[in-house]
Order: structure tokens, then C-alpha cells, then sequence
């Protein structure tokens, strides 16, 4: 195995059939992802932020065994009303998410303050404008996360009943890839980064998640350039650009630089060939023949992991 490049047996097919006409692609589901950072002491090799990563359970439909951030699907809820809100306007993210309304920009912002609660323990959100919750631990605390998790209960609510105001300045968007249209599931998802707020603790709160770690970007990407993490390219790709930044106040200023234009995979057929890439994002091309093992990037032998 080449690297860790998570592509399930399956895709040649599918893709056939999307290009014949015999299949359909689905709508992308809106989904929101958090790149949770934090500033660990450096290290002999080692410097810059970690980042907060769970493997999904091998035995998950999609992406299992593969290294993620907290994240998850828009719940119809998140722009139920207007919930108490800092850091710059809706229209300010709309604007910079690229939706067309502030209901848009709130239900996504929320998702990803939502599911980084739901999965990881921790919350973007506190009683102030210029403040965040210090201790997410106890059965109360508990008691809603795991409502919000059965959906029993709305991120909007749950805030409006402890009083507390979204921090979405401790956000910021960092880049959107979209799932390929030959997939059966499909998200449309935006990733932010953020800091782990002063105080929390990040923890194991996802059922879909066997393993949670704190790993500089550079040890992650270097972990599926050997093969030893299964990762999308999506994953890879975000590390990849983390890497450069010595702290995760130096990496969330420079997520208004990035772009975020959606990244959308491609297919087509060159020859006896079936060529999968992702425009801008070379790395991740795979050459599929049609009769046999599928190569990744010009001339590299890769496994269908």
C-alpha cells in the first residue's frame, strides 16, 4: 500500500454506471466538519498545533477505519430561529460560506458548533459575547448532549435554555468538498477550524468513532503517505495545508486566505482506462484499468483500501 487513500472496490462500477446513464447521482446532504486545534509544546521534530482526529469504526458504511474531524449533516433545526450569536454577522458568513441567505450561513455555523459538541465534548459557545464555557462534564451537560444527539432536542433550543451565546468568532471556514456524484451517500460539506477553548477537554462522544487522537497535521499526513492512516482526500488535503502554521491562532488567521470554492471529484475514460481526480488536488488521481488493480497518481501501484 502506497498511502492511506480510502477507495472502496466499488467505485469503478458505480462510476460506469453514472456515466451510462444507468445510475443517478443523489443531492448532497449539507454537512458541516471541525478541525479542532490546540497548542502542545514542541516537540525534538516537532512544532505547530495538533488537531483533534477520531477513526471511524471499521464497521461504519462510509469511510470505515478512516481518520476524520468531528462533523456531520446541517439538522433541518439549525436555522430554526435566531439564536444568540458573536463574532461577525450572518450576512458576514453567508457571504465568505458562499450560500445565498444568513438562514444558510446559521445552520451551517451551528452544525459545525453542534457536532463538535456532539462528538468531541466541547462547545463553542458561552454566556458572553466574550466569553466560552469553561466545564462541559456532568450529567446535565450529558443529559443534552445525548438529546441533541437522538435530535430529541435543537441546538437552537438547547442554547436558548442555558442562556448561552454561539461564538462563531472562535471559527473560521477553511475549505468545501463536495462527495463525488458517483457515491450513494453525498455531502456537500464545509470545514472550519477552531481552537479548543481554554479549559475543555476533548473526549470520545461519538458511537461512530473507535479511537480519538491529538496529532500534529505534518505526523497525520505523514501517517497516510505511509499507509499506516486511511484517510479521504478531503482529510489529507486540510492536513496538508494546516502544516505550514506554528500555532492555531496562526492557522485561524490565515483561514480567511484559503479558497472555498467546492472541490468536486471527476471521472472519465482514457482509453481501457477509468481516470478519478480531484481538480486541483493532483495527489488523489486514480488510473482504474478497466480489467484489473487500480494506481494512484502517474505510474504508482496503490491498494483499493
Amino acid at each position: 500500500m502506497s498511502n492511506g487513500q480510502w477507495y472502496p472496490p466499488e467505485w469503478p462500477a458505480r462510476i460506469r454506471a453514472l456515466a451510462s446513464g444507468e445510475l443517478t447521482a443523489v443531492v448532497p446532504r449539507r454537512a458541516a466538519t471541525v478541525m479542532l486545534l490546540r497548542d502542545d509544546p514542541p516537540g525534538p521534530d516537532t512544532a505547530g498545533p495538533a488537531v483533534h482526529m477520531l477513526r471511524r469504526r471499521t464497521s461504519m458504511a462510509f469511510a470505515g477505519g478512516a481518520y476524520a474531524y468531528p462533523g456531520g449533516g446541517v439538522d433541518p433545526r439549525d436555522d430554526d430561529h435566531l439564536v444568540g450569536w458573536a463574532g461577525p454577522s450572518l450576512e458576514s458568513w453567508a457571504e465568505r460560506l458562499g450560500v445565498d441567505t444568513a438562514t444558510e450561513a446559521q445552520a451551517l455555523v451551528c452544525a459545525a458548533v453542534r457536532e463538535t459538541y456532539e462528538e468531541a465534548g466541547v462547545l463553542l459557545a458561552g454566556p458572553t459575547p466574550d466569553t466560552v464555557v469553561s466545564d462541559t462534564t456532568g450529567a446535565d451537560w450529558e443529559a443534552d448532549r445525548e438529546a441533541l444527539v437522538a435530535r430529541e432536542l435543537s441546538f437552537a433550543a438547547f442554547l436558548d435554555r442555558r442562556g448561552l451565546v454561539l461564538r462563531s468568532d472562535l471559527l473560521a471556514a477553511w475549505a468545501r468538498w463536495i462527495t463525488p456524484a458517483f457515491e450513494p451517500r453525498r455531502y456537500d460539506t464545509w470545514f472550519f477550524v477552531a481552537a479548543l477553548p481554554e479549559g475543555q477537554r476533548t473526549r470520545n462522544a461519538s458511537t461512530e468513532a473507535d479511537r480519538t487522537v491529538w496529532i500534529r497535521p505534518g505526523e497525520a499526513a505523514d501517517g497516510y503517505d505511509k499507509g499506516d492512516m486511511l484517510m479521504m482526500p478531503p482529510t489529507v488535503a486540510t492536513l496538508r495545508a494546516l502544516r505550514p502554521y506554528g500555532t492555531a491562532a496562526e492557522a485561524l488567521e490565515a483561514a480567511d486566505s484559503q479558497n472555498l470554492a467546492p472541490v468536486l471529484a471527476e471521472a472519465r475514460m482514457e482509453g481501457d482506462e477509468l481516470v478519478l481526480s480531484w481538480p486541483g488536488h493532483e495527489e488523489f488521481t486514480k488510473h482504474v484499468p478497466t480489467g484489473g488493480p487500480a494506481t494512484t497518481g502517474p505510474g504508482t501501484e496503490g491498494d483499493l483500501a
